[in-house]
């Protein structure tokens, strides 16, 4: 399964309110790894050295210091594209969470929304 599907099928299984995960990328052909580094750049993917695997992964749902899940898999469709294969496997998950806003002032519309988005 190509590495984009592979993404696209674990953000398709997680439940409904995650906030971020970290996956852990290893590539079937260690020759490639130069060729990887460079879209990897996009999402700050962490090497690994002397590891089992090749790289750490962050990804956030709507906010937090990680890569968008859209770039995540886009970046990982541009290496499906050029041949890079390896696979994909969740190391950590967090749901549940939603951000601290300051709410004071705001309309209830934006107030009902933000709860809405954030299932609180």
């Amino acid at each position: 399964m190509a590495l984009s599907e592979s993404f696209q099928e674990i953000v398709k299984s997680l439940p409904r309110d995650w906030t971020d995960m970290q996956l852990d990328l290893r590539l079937t052909d260690e020759t490639r790894y130069v060729d990887a580094s460079v879209p990897m750049t996009q999402i700050n993917a962490q090497p690994y050295s002397e590891a089992d695997w090749h790289w750490r992964i962050n990804v956030a749902n709507g906010f937090g210091h990680a890569a968008a899940p859209e770039t995540v898999a886009w970046v990982l469709d541009m290496l499906d594209r050029q041949g890079i294969e390896g696979e994909l496997i969740v190391r950590g998950l967090n749901e549940g969470r939603a951000e601290i806003r300051q709410m004071w002032g705001r309309p209830e519309s934006v107030r009902a929304e933000y709860r809405r988005r954030r299932s609180i």
